[in-house]
């Protein structure tokens, strides 16, 4: 290796060691040895005293021999064949260049951006960029062997596809330490001490049973996060009602209700100030009242979807009560924007569709035809898997949704935070959105499976008059309320195309736009912050594609086409004063905004 004045930690690792390195790398080993049978005795512990280890058992259930979950089937053996023999070409020509070449010649222009491989090392390294070489060559072989798999239904190719990508993922080197060469210079630099963080921390993440991203010490609920200043006006055994204080000297006469999904905690709506789509709407003058679901207990065992359609209708009934007018405005995020759709054709069907003025949906689903990725992982297994878990209790632990949706995105939200926890030790970021991410929130069990089967396995919701809501046969098609549609264009949980199917059920005026980002950051995306872009269309389109072809293009946030919209449909200005502010009126105030719901685990 040529000297170039420094050393670097790999000629000092062949170094012969003197008796005050082998001293201390004795006490490393020793003291990680007692991490890990300290953690074996609390787990033996702990699972004395309550006999269950569902989470660490969920996953093998999941991944385990997956080709079983499918009929037989084969290979199409000429296109096989071909990739065989591409294979052997790309192998041959790699080995001849890691014997012939150094690092970091010619080809590196043709691949394409890798995160996980971002570092020098991996390219100026002559034994880690054929590490690195090797597995994409072998990766990229084997997704493409699915495309010659013959006798397999399109949903279950798809399904052997996405398995392929989760173990092609988990199998990367950088996932390991002692072949990824970041984490084995640290583990020099540091003379060991990043190996015995990286240990504390997965050994804790082992302990609760979920992977943690963030710091658990830097957000609290009221202080730093779920700022806005308001009051739960009302508590139910499945939602409390926020209102929020207004900002404003007048506010718009019909009040605007938001609907968050039961899946999540709220407060992804009220991060922090800056980011907070609460906080900016009460400063549009708009009476904003939020719905914080309860994360659901052994109480909630018999909870239906019919329980969350009334529940909204009565949030509504609430507010038209309590300030006195005909109608409001509602906003329904994701899962909730698909009951939203059902609660409108309830009144619909009822002749009370005038008790909403008009809907949003946020990266809502109604037609599960095209339903994303999600739809992989729903089959007669899952179902087994869910009864199981939420068996005993009547409700299904938030850590297993939590990892179901970070399986989706494993290399941003696992396999990313393995590297960085695990083998670089390195400390926990402090960022809001993460900390989110992994407040998990529980669901009771059998709600959940009879959402899988009817709507994302059966599509009903789509089938007039085939789903009921308290008893009473519901139609989309009879939806007449104004509805705003947003869709994220990289959206990977409610695809931009399945969220557009919504136009093709209802029957009232409807404007739909597609935001930049995803289901997030689609979302989440405050003017201020100048970020990504939104196309709309006043032309009628009778496809995603056609909207796309004929749309126009504006940079930065779509809140403000939102606000001009929603304002249309807000009535003339008030005072805000009386019942307009929260426990100022016929309902008291309970406690602060955001309540203890949103803090209950």
């Amino acid at each position: 290796m040529t000297d170039t004045g420094t050393t670097s930690p790999f000629t000092r690792t062949f170094e012969t060691p003197n008796l005050e390195d082998m001293q201390h790398w004795t006490g490393v080993m020793g003291r990680a040895q007692q991490l890990i049978l300290e953690h074996m005795s609390r787990q033996m512990v702990r699972a004395g005293e309550d006999g269950q280890e569902q989470l660490g058992r969920m996953t093998p259930e999941i991944m385990a021999n997956p080709a079983s979950a499918f009929p037989q089937w084969s290979f199409d053996p000429e296109r096989l064949a071909e990739q065989q023999a591409d294979f052997w070409q790309q192998s041959l020509a790699l080995w001849s260049r890691f014997l012939g070449q150094s690092a970091g010649d010619s080809e590196e222009g043709e691949e394409k951006p890798d995160r996980r491989f971002a570092a020098h090392q991996w390219h100026d390294h002559p034994m880690f960029d054929m590490i690195r070489r090797a597995y994409l060559l072998v990766a990229d072989q084997m997704m493409a062997s699915i495309d010659a798999i013959e006798g397999l239904a399109p949903k279950q190719k798809e399904q052997v596809r996405f398995m392929t990508r989760q173990l092609v993922d988990a199998m990367s080197p950088s996932n390991f330490a002692l072949t990824n060469p970041e984490a084995l210079e640290k583990v020099i630099e540091t003379r060991g001490e990043s190996m015995l963080k990286g240990l504390e921390h997965m050994l804790s993440d082992m302990a609760k049973g979920q992977l943690t991203h963030v710091d658990p010490g830097a957000f609290t609920l009221g202080e730093n996060i779920a700022t806005t200043p308001g009051k739960v006006i009302k508590e139910t055994t499945l939602y409390q009602l926020i209102q929020y204080k207004p900002a404003t000297k007048q506010v718009h006469e019909i009040p605007l209700v938001i609907f968050p999904p039961w899946i999540n905690r709220f407060y992804i709506l009220d991060l922090n100030e800056k980011k907070s789509f609460v906080r900016w709407a009460v400063e549009q003058g708009f009476s904003v009242f939020m719905v914080s679901w309860k994360s659901a207990d052994e109480t909630m065992i018999n909870v239906s979807q019919d329980d969350y359609c009334l529940a909204q209708v009565d949030a509504i009934d609430t507010m038209r009560d309590l300030l006195d007018v005909p109608s409001v405005n509602t906003i329904g995020y994701c899962v909730a924007g698909t009951t939203l759709a059902m609660t409108l054709a309830y009144l619909a069907a009822r002749g009370e569709a005038d008790k909403v003025e008009s809907a949003t949906f946020f990266t809502a689903q109604v037609d599960f035809t095209e339903p994303g990725d999600l739809n992989l992982l729903i089959d007669d297994g899952m179902d087994k898997l869910i009864e199981q878990l939420g068996g005993q209790t009547g409700y299904l632990d938030g850590r297993y949704m939590a990892t179901t949706f970070n399986m989706l995105r494993q290399r941003d939200l696992i396999w990313n935070y393995v590297v960085n926890n695990y083998l670089l030790g390195e400390d926990y970021p402090a960022f809001d959105l993460l900390h989110w991410n992994g407040d998990t929130t529980n669901l009771p069990s059998k709600w959940h499976l009879k959402y899988l089967r009817d709507l994302y396995r059966d599509n009903k919701l789509v089938e007039p008059g085939t789903l009921k809501v308290a008893g009473v046969p519901i139609d989309l098609g009879k939806v007449e309320t104004p509805a705003y549609i947003q869709a994220g264009r990289e959206d990977h949980i409610a695809p931009a195309p399945s969220v557009w199917k919504i136009t093709d059920q209802f029957s009232g005026p409807m404007r739909f736009v597609l935001a930049g980002s995803g289901h997030i950051a689609g979302v989440i995306n405050p003017p201020s912050s100048g970020k990504y872009q939104y196309w709309t269309n006043e032309d009628e389109a009778d496809s995603l594609d056609e909207f796309v072809a004929g749309a126009t293009e504006t940079p930065g946030s779509w809140w403000p086409d939102w606000q001009a919209w929603l304002a249309e449909r807000s009535g003339g200005m008030v005072d805000a004063k009386k019942a307009r502010k929260p426990g100022k009126g016929k309902l008291e105030a309970i406690e602060d905004a955001p309540g203890r719901y949103v803090a209950t685990r």
